[in-house]
């Protein structure tokens, strides 16, 4: 579904440019949860920035479902094809517009008809009551936000959704209820995912496969199992899940769900 082949991205000219990702590669097979993980400036959330078309300037080649994706411009069927949850759901929400007129939008945009029904559609996908169209962000919880936020992105019917540290501006409670639902989702309508976290847990609990990233460069590609038992090649991405502190009760929360 999405292969990324020789990826860099520079920010900034001469002595003062930055070089953020260098070389990556990276393929996500049709219904796969690809996680990226590492600290903070790494580049894991360039890479989804080149992926998703917010980063305009990179080297290398993208392509999703076959389709070659350029820097600078993509036509509307591309920007469809996959959507982006963001990781404030109150920044990525307009305070002024209601959640119905956030989840229309893009189907204005788009040109798609049957608003109404999309609307009560993508609510009832996740799980929030249809009544909710009418309240504005400030009047749900953050959890409920992030579920709207995850809502927009499913509105479209992509392929592929786009995942930017979904659940780290949320309470620990609310993060197991929104890593199940995009569990659930991704079952029910064999969507691909591709995760930016900096949390080894969150990631684990959800990834088929992970790529930690160090320096703008992928370190190791292991398996979910891999990282479970500890079955790991490189010492870095060692070190980030032994200091995972909420590794072990993601481990539990995997065991109690079969």
């Amino acid at each position: 579904m999405i292969e990324v082949l020789g990826l860099h991205v520079t920010f900034g000219h001469g002595a003062k440019a930055n070089h953020v990702v260098r070389g990556v590669d990276m393929t996500v097979a049709e219904g796969e949860c690809f996680g990226l993980v590492g600290e903070s400036g790494c580049g894991k959330s360039t890479v989804l920035g080149a992926i998703a078309g917010r980063v305009k300037h990179w080297q290398g080649s993208i392509s999703a479902a076959g389709q070659p994706l350029r820097p600078e411009r993509r036509s509307l069927s591309q920007l469809r094809l996959q959507q982006m949850v963001f990781q404030d759901p109150f920044g990525s929400l307009h305070p002024r517009h209601t959640i119905g007129r956030a989840l229309s939008e893009p189907l204005d945009i788009h040109g798609i008809g049957d608003t109404e029904a999309r609307i009560e559609k993508a609510l009832d996908q996740v799980g929030l009551p249809r009544r909710f169209r009418f309240r504005y962000p400030h009047q749900l919880s953050g959890g409920q936000r992030q579920r709207v936020a995850i809502a927009r992105a499913l509105i479209l019917e992509p392929k592929v959704l786009l995942l930017d540290e979904p659940t780290s501006a949320l309470d620990v409670s609310i993060q197991a209820e929104i890593l199940n639902l995009l569990k659930d989702l991704r079952e029910k309508s064999g969507l691909t995912y591709v995760l930016v976290s900096h949390d080894m847990a969150v990631v684990t609990h959800l990834s088929d496969r992970i790529a930690v990233m160090q320096t703008g460069k992928f370190v190791e590609i292991a398996s979910r199992q891999a990282m479970i038992h500890d079955d790991l090649r490189h010492p870095y991405t060692k070190m980030l899940r032994d200091g995972s502190l909420g590794y072990r009760a993601t481990l539990g929360l995997q065991k109690e769900a079969g």
